[in-house]
C-alpha cells in the first residue's frame, strides 16, 4: 500500500517522472557511460570489484543509485527482521522510510537503464538487528550520510532537471534524518549536522563518502575519479 508521501512523490513537483527518464535517456545517449570493472585484492586478503560509476551528470545519478540501494537494503532488513520491543508506531514510520527509499532506489535504476552499476550487495554484519539502539544508530548514520552527499554533490550538477530531483529527494532524506533522530531523544539539528553559525547543513565530498558507504559493501565496490574519489 502506498502512503500519501509515497504517492506524492511519484507524482511529482516540477519535472514529471516521464520527462527526467527522457532527459537521462538524452544524457546517456551523448555520455556514454563505461563502467570499468576490475578484480582486486585488500590487503587483509578480501576480494572486491570496484565499480567505475563514469563521469559528470551520470556519475551523480550513479552515486546517488548506489546510496540509496545501501539505504532500500538496510531498511528491508530492518522490516523484515524487526529489533526486539519495536512498537506498533516504530514499525509503521520505519516500513514508511523503506518504501520511500525502495522508490527512490528503483527511480534511479529505471532512470539509468544500461548506464546503471550492478546491484551492490551489503553488509550489515557490524550492525545487531535485534537491538533497538543499534539499529537507530545504523540508520541515523545512514541518513545523516545520505543528506550530506546529496549536498556536497549538487554543485556538480550540470543539468537543471537533475538539480530540482536531487533537492527533492535530499529534502525527504533529510526528514527521515530528523526522524531518526527524535526516536534516539536526539537533538534534530545540532553541531554534528550544523554549521552553527551559519545554520547550513554540513556536506561531505564523494571522496568523503564513499570510503564510509564502502564500509557497509561486499562484492562490488564504488569508484568515482570522475567526483575526484
Amino acid at each position: 500500500m502506498k502512503t500519501t508521501t509515497q504517492e506524492s512523490f511519484l507524482a511529482g513537483q516540477g519535472m514529471a517522472r516521464r520527462s527526467f527518464l527522457r532527459f537521462a535517456g538524452a544524457s546517456a545517449v551523448a555520455a556514454g557511460l563505461m563502467t570499468s570493472i576490475s578484480s582486486c585484492k585488500k590487503n587483509d586478503g578480501t576480494d572486491f570489484q570496484p565499480v567505475d560509476i563514469g563521469s559528470g551528470d551520470l556519475a551523480v545519478l550513479n552515486y546517488a543509485y548506489a546510496l540509496e540501494q545501501l539505504e532500500a537494503a538496510f531498511y528491508t532488513q530492518v522490516i523484515s527482521n524487526p529489533y526486539n520491543g519495536i512498537s506498533a508506531d516504530e514499525r509503521a514510520l520505519l516500513t514508511d522510510i523503506r518504501d520511500h527509499e525502495v522508490i527512490h532506489r528503483e527511480f534511479f535504476k529505471k532512470a539509468l537503464g544500461s548506464n546503471a552499476i550492478p546491484e551492490l550487495t551489503p553488509n550489515f554484519s557490524t550492525i545487531n538487528f535485534s537491538d533497538r539502539a543499534n539499529v537507530l544508530g545504523a540508520a541515523k548514520t545512514f541518513e545523516d550520510l545520505g543528506v550530506a552527499a546529496y549536498n556536497g554533490v549538487g554543485y556538480m550538477i550540470q543539468t537543471v532537471d537533475y538539480l530540482v530531483l536531487a533537492g527533492k529527494i535530499v529534502s525527504v532524506e533529510a526528514r527521515h534524518a530528523a526522524l531518526i533522530r527524535n526516536l534516539l531523544g536526539l537533538n534534530f539539528a545540532d553541531s554534528t549536522i550544523l554549521d552553527m553559525n551559519t545554520g547550513l547543513e554540513k556536506s561531505q565530498t564523494p571522496a568523503q563518502v564513499i570510503p564510509q558507504a564502502n564500509a557497509f559493501l561486499q562484492g562490488f565496490k564504488i569508484s568515482a575519479p570522475g567526483l575526484g574519489a
